[in-house]
């Protein structure tokens, strides 16, 4: 067909799937079964945790580490080799034991099937599995029921269904049989149902047109399956970092080996070479040892799941460990409103009667007006919303909201219906709009009806005002609709009531005429308290905040300008209006773009798309397996803790409150873990740094290898590892959420950061370098020696500079990280080990090696760390000056 199923008659669908009313016989759905297969969700082949344990080999340092590790074992270094394969091997493990965590979204897609169906076959009503379900079924709903598929209603009795999953939507649709012209999307779909819903009032039949990953929900699984988990800004940088560091390795290895080579084949004359040039060799691997900080990915791991741990006291659970540093670099917040932004239950914020009914009084009950007494005794009688034992609210959320009210103004709601038990009921009408109750009050039969305003107001003929009943002369009634379309200015559901005597006899629909207007009822899903201050605060931080939404337009852009989203000159966009605009005018007017309403799950990726490729880090909140692609999509995922797990299991983050405010608190804490990592890095770089200079000192000078493979091993992987972990710790400066989101596409090393490393490197060197020259003065052997403990104490003392770029550890507070001090306290430790005896021959340390030479190491080292500290002091100095 042309035309969407929702927009052509009844006949013609039944026509399309070559069906009947009273449903398929049973060979023709046994025959359809056997064609299209059954009706649940299919997924594409997962890779085995194999395949995924080697894919983590591809990262080019690793690759290198690889090979420096089995070219050692071929030489007989077998500790140093079972030391890198040990790390490497964590990291692959971790890595899996993640990706697989993160493969349920689709899982839990399918638990949202209904287990069984009722369908009508051959004219006969009968039970059968869900998956059984085919194309041109005629399937019953009742209150309660999940749909099984998506279909065309063929009737409809009263019939609400709660499609919140798919389109956001906080109130359940009503539903008709009118055929819809127009193109819509599904949250305007009224003839239709669609598969994973649930019934919440009323009956109905319907005509299945699609099963499986036809339906909606199955396009969901499909987006889930074509998108791609977006890398992280970090990863990216460590991803471009590790490549270029490789390249670098290795040429720098290669030309040193080259060197000796020649050097050795110039000297060696005709004698035999092989010592010589597998020390060569050796060297050339001390190198790639070198400057291959070994325990970085798993310091970054480490660094993260600190800042999960404070994210969890801040009611933020994270998924997947890279979305911690990720949150740091966030610059917009596309966020759903129903649920994230408001409290996701519709709540009465205003009234309006005839009379005055002054709002201070409403707490005490004595001081009601007459109106004001029949406007709440109606709301809370033609209501079947109830409250249980458990305190459960079970009902339509708009008629739950009326019982909510009645508590805030201590009234209770039971009370009245036990002094007045419905009679009789004329239940809610989708093509009526109206609901009525038959009451026995003060020794009266009373019709009470709730509905439409405009319905309603068109079936009074009188009005009440106080304990007066009045003609409803036009003045009065243009007065109401004024006041009616007022409400709908603030976005407000607005539903009107009256009343009227009546004899105690059966009720007929022409009862609802000739009634008593009482007044007005006006509701919405009001914002969070702390929403407004959080969007206050991201926009500080220079974070946008965009508003997406399967809810109307004019109630999205009163939410947003409440709050603080929708400003002056800020345009608001429904999915057909997105869909109608080419990929240039999007992106021309996406920063102006603040709320997106009514909108699909492809809108919502689109948008995420459009933020990723204008060089943005978004963020993507929701709760309805309708966000879920776009929470997969985006570079964060954010899903609300009372979600769905089909949101839950797509997104990065998971927000136990789902209070919008808790987002702010996690950027935070993410641009400070985004800090401390580089702090770690900057750290491990500059001591590597050192290092090397100190090495191509020694080839350049011809002086013998400054540090053996085990040595630098044991810098990388234990000296090391701690203080970085410890600058991890690291609190926030107390700007952190005054400046702009950090460039996502800037590497790691950029601006103070790689000034900082070449300086610190070049000062380590330098002390490395006149240890070995002091130590060569008595023998090579005591030059090692000398060169690996002031490399050692130099790197450790490092860590006090390494706190900061500008400050110096006494200003950022000398005893605020005790980690810091802790593990400086610990690395010392760790280096009186390698002094015992019998362990001290283990890593090169001669019996000449005496305290005096290692004080003259500490004494190098110190100098080193307190130059790197005056250095920031001279430098702040000058730049106060300018």
């Amino acid at each position: 067909m042309e035309k969407k199923i929702y927009q052509v008659g009844i006949e013609d669908v039944i026509k399309e799937v070559n069906s009947s009313k009273e449903g398929l016989t049973g060979s023709e759905a046994k025959t359809r079964l056997e064609k299209n297969g059954y009706n649940q969700l299919k997924e594409a082949p997962k890779k085995t945790s194999f395949a995924l344990f080697l894919e983590t080999f591809k990262d080019a340092m690793v690759i290198v580490l690889l090979i420096v590790a089995i070219i050692q074992m071929a030489m007989g270094s077998y500790i140093e080799s079972l030391v890198i394969f040990a790390v490497l091997l964590m990291n692959s493990v971790v890595s899996v034991i993640q990706t697989k965590k993160a493969e349920g979204s689709l899982d839990a897609l399918k638990s949202l099937s209904a287990p069984d169906a009722k369908v009508i076959r051959e004219g006969k009503e009968m039970s059968i599995p869900a998956k059984e379900v085919v194309v041109g079924d005629v399937v019953i709903l009742e209150a309660g029921d999940y749909v099984p598929a998506d279909g065309r209603l063929l009737d409809a009795g009263s019939l609400k269904v709660d499609e919140g999953m798919l389109t956001g939507e906080s109130v359940p649709a009503e539903k008709t049989l009118d055929v819809i012209s127009e193109v819509v999307p599904i949250g305007d779909r009224s003839n239709m149902v669609f598969s994973g819903t649930i019934v919440t009032y009323g009956r109905g039949l319907f005509l299945v047109t699609a099963i499986g990953n036809d339906t909606e929900i199955g396009e969901v699984a499909t987006l889930l399956e074509s998108t791609v988990d977006q890398k992280t800004p970090l990863q990216r940088g460590l991803d471009s970092f590790s490549k270029k560091l490789s390249l670098a390795i290795l040429v720098l290895s290669l030309v040193i080996l080259g060197v000796q080579v020649a050097r050795i084949m110039i000297n060696g004359g005709s004698g035999d070479m092989t010592a010589d040039l597998l020390n060569a060799f050796m060297f050339a691997v001390a190198v790639a040892v070198a400057a291959i900080p070994e325990a970085l990915q798993s310091i970054v791991t480490i660094v993260l799941s600190i800042g999960t741990k404070q994210m969890a006291s801040q009611n933020a659970i994270i998924r997947k460990l890279p979305a911690v540093e990720t949150l740091g670099s966030t610059s917009v917040v596309c966020t759903d409103k129903t649920g994230t932004l408001t409290q996701n239950k519709m709540t009465i914020v205003d009234f309006y009667l005839p009379i005055e009914q002054s709002k201070e009084e409403l707490s005490d009950v004595s001081k009601w007006s007459h109106s004001f007494k029949k406007l709440m005794e109606i709301s809370l009688l033609a209501n079947d919303a109830t409250i249980n034992e458990d305190n459960q609210k079970l009902g339509d959320p708009t008629e739950i909201a009326f019982l909510d009210y009645s508590d805030t103004l201590n009234h209770s709601y039971r009370e009245v219906r036990q002094n007045h038990p419905r009679l009789q009921e004329l239940p809610f009408d989708s093509d009526r709009k109206l609901m009525s109750t038959l009451h026995l009050i003060d020794g009266e039969h009373l019709l009470l009806t709730k509905g439409g305003p405009d319905v309603l107001l068109g079936r009074s003929s009188k009005i009440l005002l106080d304990n007066e009943v009045v003609p409803l002369t036009e003045d009065i009634l243009a007065k109401i609709q004024e006041q009616n379309e007022a409400f709908s200015n603030r976005a407000l559901r607005v539903l009107a009531f009256a009343y009227k005597p009546l004899e105690n006899r059966e009720l007929a629909l022409e009862d609802e005429d000739d009634l008593i207007f009482v007044g007005l009822m006006a509701m919405i899903d009001p914002p969070r308290d702390t929403v407004t201050q959080a969007v206050t605060d991201a926009k500080s931080a220079g974070i946008k905040t965009v508003m997406i939404t399967g809810d109307h337009k004019t109630t999205a852009v009163a939410i947003a300008r409440e709050i603080g989203i929708f400003e002056t000159d800020d345009l608001a966009l429904t999915g057909t209006e997105l869909d109608a605009l080419t990929e240039d005018e999007l992106m021309e007017r996406l920063e102006r773009i603040s709320v997106y309403a009514r909108v699909s799950p492809e809108n919502k990726i689109r948008i995420v798309k459009a933020w990723q490729a204008k060089g943005h880090v978004s963020a993507m909140t929701g709760d309805g397996v309708n966000d879920a692609p776009a929470l997969k999509q985006a570079d964060i995922g954010i899903a609300m803790g009372t979600g769905t797990d089909v949101a839950k299991d797509a997104a990065a983050m998971i927000l136990t409150d789902d209070n919008f405010a808790s987002i702010i608190s996690a950027v935070k804490v993410g641009r400070n873990v985004f800090d401390n990592i580089k702090k770690a890095i900057a750290y491990l770089f500059a001591g590597n740094l050192g290092a090397i200079i100190a090495i191509l000192f020694a080839l350049v000078m011809d002086w013998a290898n400054p540090f053996t493979a085990l040595q630098l091993l044991f810098i990388n992987l234990v000296n090391d590892s701690l203080p970085a972990i410890a600058l991890g710790m690291e609190k926030a400066e107390p700007t952190i959420m005054k400046r702009s989101p950090r460039n996502p596409n800037a590497g790691i090393f950029t601006g103070k950061t790689l000034t900082s490393v070449t300086y610190r490197g070049i000062i380590i060197a330098v002390a490395v370098i006149f240890a070995q020259w002091l130590g060569m003065r008595e023998s090579a052997e005591l030059g090692v020696a000398m060169a690996f403990s002031t490399l050692i104490w130099s790197r450790t003392l490092q860590t006090f500079p390494a706190r900061s770029n500008s400050e110096t550890a006494i200003k950022a507070g000398f005893f605020s990280n005790k980690t810091v001090l802790v593990s400086v306290a610990v690395c010392s430790v760790l280096y009186g080990v390698t002094l015992i005896p019998g362990i001290r021959q283990v890593f090169s340390l001669p019996a000449s090696f005496s305290l005096n030479d290692i004080a003259m190491s500490i004494g190098l080292a110190i100098v080193a760390t307190l130059l790197m500290e005056v250095t920031k002091l001279v430098l702040g100095a000058v730049q106060k000056n300018k």
